[in-house]
């Protein structure tokens, strides 16, 4: 496993993953900006119309004093978003890898497996639906670990370990469908569930990582195929008929 993080490393410089990495961390910025700045005004709109709707109703403290609420907590609410943005970053670039993993494959695999059979693209529409069925799964779970963030140290490791699962899970599963029928690679991921699970959890440490998260889809992928030929191969030998 940690020749595949090295080999994963190194391919995050490979000239011809450089085009992929930057249009995945163009697009995942993009995306993020474009839900921080419709997030805000959003807010801001309603911490207004909330500060206008007090005044009206109680007419309690001057006009200048609503208004100044209002853009307090509306400053509030901007760096919250910043905050959530870095704690969803799994989430978007997971969904934007999802375009992309299909040129990470074929790089990691025509250039470190060139003997062996190259696998098959998944179809627009495959990557789109595991793409927002990932993201939304991410997004589910961080709802339910936020509580956990109240308690020093908790809401990280819940995290972690979250992140370790799902993204460990949805990589494997997106290198191990160019192969396999998706029920047959949500079988093997199964089988090697404790493997897929610490690999995982090497993606969630680089996804914590910021400014260097954004190129997780690129990492994550090139990791899942080295770790996918492994355990694939691990698995055709125990599987194959005696001579």
């Amino acid at each position: 496993m940690i020749d595949a993080a090295v080999s994963a490393l190194a391919d995050l410089f490979s000239p011809r993953l450089r085009r992929v990495l930057l249009k995945s961390i163009g697009l995942a910025l993009l995306l993020i900006v474009i839900i921080g700045i419709g997030l805000h005004h959003l807010i801001a709109a309603l911490a207004d119309n909330g500060a206008t709707w007090a005044e009206q109703t109680t007419g309690f403290a001057p006009h200048a004093a609503w208004t100044t609420l209002a853009f307090v907590l509306s400053l509030m609410a901007g760096l919250g978003i910043i905050t959530g943005a870095l704690f969803l970053m799994p989430t978007v670039t997971a969904f934007v890898g999802s375009f992309f993993v299909d040129d990470v494959a074929d790089v990691v695999e025509r250039e470190h497996y060139p003997a062996e059979a190259q696998g098959r693209a998944l179809s627009f529409f495959r990557a789109l639906i595991e793409g927002l069925k990932f993201a939304l799964l991410t997004l589910v779970v961080y709802l339910c670990a936020l509580p956990f963030i109240l308690f020093a140290g908790l809401g990280v490791v819940v995290l972690l370990v979250a992140n370790a699962y799902l993204l460990g899970r949805e990589y494997f599963e997106l290198a191990a469908m160019r192969f396999q029928p998706p029920h047959e690679a949500k079988a093997l991921r199964k089988r090697n569930s404790i493997m897929v699970f610490l690999a995982g959890l090497v993606i969630a440490v680089f996804v914590s990582i910021p400014i260097v998260n954004l190129a997780t889809p690129i990492f994550a992928m090139a990791f899942m195929v080295h770790v996918h030929k492994t355990l694939a191969g691990a698995h055709a030998e125990l599987i194959a008929p005696p001579r």
